[in-house]
C-alpha cells in the first residue's frame, strides 16, 4: 500500500504518518490543528469554509469562531506565515481560509491505518464536564425559587437547602449526560448535525428514565406509595434534543456570547412548552403533582399561580414555570460550553481578526 505526502516550500507533510517537518526536523502541532492543516492542504486553491472546518476538524463539537482562528493563527505561526502578506494560507474574510501555496503531492510505499483521533475522548470528556456544571448551576437556580415559593415556613432553611440540593444534582446529572450524548454522537460517521440532536435526546432519555425510576422507588420505599405524573424520559429526551439542536445552531455559530447564551435558552424555554403541550412535566409541574397526591406535604405553588392570576397552579403556571425551566438549563449549559470550548474568561478572548 502507499501513502500520499505532501512537501511545500521547506515542509513535509505527511497525513499518514501524523507528521510535520520543516528541513527533516519535526513541527510540534496538536492533533487537531495538524487535522486542519492537512484539510487546507488537500483542498490547495480552494476555499475551506467555517462550517467545512467545524464538520471535518471538529466533526461537529460546538467550538467558536473564537477556536477557528486561534487554530489558524497557530498554524501561521509555525510556517512562519504572516496574515497581512501570506504565503500559505489566505484568508477569505467572512467566509472561510484557502491555502495558496505550490503544493508537490508525492506517494510513499508502507501506509498504515491513520490512528484513532486522539482528542476525541478529551472532546468528549470537557463538553460532559461543561454540561455537568451548566446543569448543576441551573438546578441550583431552579431549587432555590422553588424552596422559597413552593416550600414558604415548610421547614424553613432546611427545606429550602434538600430543594436546593436536590434539584442541582438533577440537573448536574441531567446536564452532564445530554453533553456526553452530544459530544459521543459528534464522533460517529453519518449526518453530523441530525446525530448531534439524537446525541442529546438520547442522553436526556436515559437520564430522565433513570431518575424517574429512582425517585419512583425511593416514594414507595419510604411511603408506600410512588407517585404518577412526574418527569422522567419523555420530557428528558425532548430537552436533550433541544440542547443538541442549540449547539449546532446557535453556540458555536453566533457572534455576540450573549445573544448566543439567549438564543440557546429561547430554543430549550420552546421545548419545555412544547413538553407541557404535550402533557409532560418539568420540576414545577412534578411538585404540584406530589403536593396533590401528598396532601400532608407543605409543597404549595399556589403563589405561582397567584402572580398568573390563576386559582391554584393551572395550564398558565405549568406552561410559564416549563418555560422558565427551559431557558435557565439551555442558557447556563451554553454558558458553560462557551466558556469550556473557548477556554479563557470571556473578558480575556482575544478579538477575531476580519
Amino acid at each position: 500500500m502507499s501513502r500520499e505526502v505532501f512537501r511545500f516550500e521547506n515542509f513535509t507533510l505527511d497525513p499518514d504518518g501524523r507528521r510535520l517537518s520543516r528541513d527533516g526536523t519535526p513541527v510540534e502541532l496538536n492533533a487537531r490543528y495538524l487535522d486542519a492543516l492537512i484539510l487546507l492542504v488537500r483542498e490547495k486553491d480552494r476555499l475551506v469554509s467555517k462550517d467545512r472546518f467545524l464538520e471535518d476538524v471538529w466533526r461537529g463539537v460546538p467550538v467558536t469562531d473564537e477556536a477557528l482562528t486561534q487554530c489558524v493563527t497557530t498554524l501561521r505561526r509555525r510556517l512562519g506565515d504572516d496574515a497581512a502578506r501570506p504565503r500559505f494560507i489566505e484568508t477569505v474574510p467572512k467566509h472561510g481560509y484557502r491555502f495558496i501555496a505550490p503544493v508537490v503531492r508525492e506517494t510513499e510505499a508502507g501506509s498504515v491505518p491513520p490512528p484513532l483521533r486522539r482528542w476525541a475522548l478529551e472532546d468528549v470528556t470537557r463538553t460532559g464536564r461543561s454540561g455537568l456544571i451548566g446543569g448543576a448551576l441551573a438546578g441550583l437556580i431552579g431549587g432555590l425559587f422553588y424552596g422559597v415559593t413552593a416550600a414558604p415556613g415548610g421547614g424553613g432553611v432546611s427545606a429550602l437547602i434538600v430543594m436546593a440540593v436536590l434539584t442541582m444534582v438533577i440537573g448536574a446529572l441531567g446536564g452532564s449526560a445530554v453533553c456526553f450524548g452530544v459530544a459521543s454522537a459528534a464522533l460517529l460517521p453519518g449526518h453530523r448535525g441530525l446525530l448531534t440532536v439524537l446525541g442529546g435526546a438520547a442522553g436526556g432519555l436515559l437520564i430522565g428514565a433513570v431518575v424517574e425510576l429512582v425517585g419512583l422507588d425511593a416514594f414507595d420505599l419510604l411511603f408506600g406509595r410512588a407517585p404518577q405524573g412526574v418527569t422522567g424520559a419523555p420530557e428528558g429526551a425532548l430537552l436533550g434534543a433541544a440542547i443538541g439542536l442549540s449547539t449546532l445552531l446557535i453556540v458555536r455559530r453566533g457572534r455576540s456570547r450573549t445573544l448566543r447564551i439567549a438564543g440557546s435558552g429561547v430554543l430549550t424555554a420552546l421545548a419545555g412548552v412544547l413538553i407541557t403541550a404535550l402533557g409532560g412535566r418539568l420540576m414545577g409541574g412534578s411538585l404540584a403533582e406530589l403536593a396533590m397526591q401528598f396532601p400532608a406535604s407543605t409543597l404549595r405553588l399556589d403563589r405561582i399561580g397567584g402572580w398568573l392570576g390563576e386559582n391554584g397552579f393551572g395550564l398558565a403556571s405549568r406552561l410559564a414555570t416549563s418555560a422558565a425551566e427551559g431557558f435557565l438549563f439551555g442558557a447556563c449549559i451554553a454558558t458553560a460550553l462557551i466558556i469550556s470550548r473557548e477556554g479563557a474568561p470571556l473578558s480575556a478572548l482575544p478579538a477575531r481578526p476580519r
